[in-house]
């Protein structure tokens, strides 16, 4: 009877799809469409970028979830068989894969690509001298008066890192001959990921903007190396409504229980990063090893929305036009969307029918209907 019975759980088991791993299954066909030569050039910076966004809200929720019950002990195996932290081990192992062809994909295909279509993602090393006296009084007028320098020492903890924020890890010695130490830097969102060169062709990555400019924010220090880096933090707030008699309070409450607990779910780094902040980093955050991804840069591709966005067709589809049901055209006046529905129910399929002119049109005249 027992064997019978460990037979049928096993054979349940592979019986169904684990719901993470089918997840990341899915976002690997939304890399296929960028690894597509037959994608026009943008459609596929478009898709790179979605994948990069699929991922941060992935781990934002799903990784933290089960993050979460690692930390609470639990050792149930879920439908599929598998316990959380050996589903947590294979998540890994499939998103260090995806990032790999991503990467790959985006350094040896698209950027080449776009290169050759006159646009290029820049780097400070390769700018003349004229360049950067521009970027410089660029740096001091616009950028300089929003940043805020952290220091991390035995009288400063290690600052707080707001969710997906991109910042800079740099490591600052005393002339004197002093210790170094390590101080934070968050490139502020409000900024521009890439920053328009002159020419109108080239793109710089603020966070390399920022770092040739690190003496003005510490006069007197030397500057002995930088690093990007990037935190992905649970976004789930534990919050049960039903048992809240107080729903103000109860979030009082969590959010409270938030600033007390690390919710730290993924480190991101640039792999010019020593082993040494990568130790203190992952230290002070209170991470694991198998938390940190370390990645050629730039970090967080969903910015490459950025190009998406730039004003060149060609290299795009060409855009929908969501289509109105032909029931609810609109004649020498608004149709009555009432009487519409009323003779018979009218199906919209979006985004290819018109959000405009049904949902939002049948909301408006509801809005506006004295009744």
């Amino acid at each position: 009877l027992e064997a019978e019975m460990d037979s049928a759980e096993g054979s349940t088991a592979v019986r169904f799809l684990h719901r993470e791993l089918s997840w990341l299954d899915w976002n690997w066909r939304v890399l296929a469409l960028a690894e597509d030569p037959r994608q026009k050039l943008l459609e596929r910076v478009k898709y790179v970028a979605i994948v990069g966004a699929n991922l941060d809200e992935f781990f934002q929720v799903r990784v933290a979830g089960l993050r979460a019950q690692v930390d609470a002990g639990v050792t149930k195996p879920a439908s599929d068989g598998r316990t959380p932290r050996e589903q947590l081990a294979e998540i890994r192992m499939q998103v260090l894969e995806q990032l790999r062809v991503q990467e790959a994909v985006l350094h040896k295909e698209i950027l080449p690509a776009l290169a050759e279509q006159r646009i290029r993602l820049a780097a400070w090393a390769e700018l003349d001298e004229t360049e950067r006296k521009q970027l410089q009084t660029v740096f001091e007028q616009q950028i300089l008066p929003v940043l805020t320098p952290q220091a991390v020492d035995r009288a400063h903890p290690f600052p707080y890192v707001s969710n997906l924020s991109l910042n800079l890890a740099v490591v600052v010695g005393d002339p004197s001959g002093g210790e170094s130490r390590l101080a934070r830097v968050k490139v502020p969102g409000l900024l521009p990921r890439f920053h328009a060169l002159p020419d109108g062709e080239r793109f710089l990555p603020v966070e390399q903007l920022i770092a040739a400019h690190l003496d003005a924010l510490f006069p007197g220090m030397e500057i002995v190396s930088n690093h990007p880096f990037r935190l992905t933090l649970d976004a789930e707030l534990a919050l049960d409504e039903d048992d809240a008699d107080d729903l103000l309070e109860a979030i009082q409450s969590g959010l409270q229980r938030r600033l007390r607990m690390n919710d730290a779910v993924r480190l991101e780094i640039d792999r010019s990063m020593s082993t040494r902040v990568r130790d203190l980093l992952v230290a002070e955050l209170e991470l694991e090893q198998d938390e940190v991804y370390v990645l050629d840069g730039p970090l967080g591709l969903n910015n490459l929305w950025a190009f998406y966005a730039l004003d060149r067709p060609d290299l795009k589809d060409p855009a929908w036009l969501p289509q109105t049901p032909p029931r609810l055209v609109p004649s020498a006046t608004s149709p009555d969307l009432f009487t519409v529905i009323r003779e018979a129910d009218v199906l919209v399929h979006h985004p290819y029918d018109s959000f405009r002119s049904s949902v939002e049109a049948f909301l408006t005249q509801a809005a506006t209907d004295p009744d």
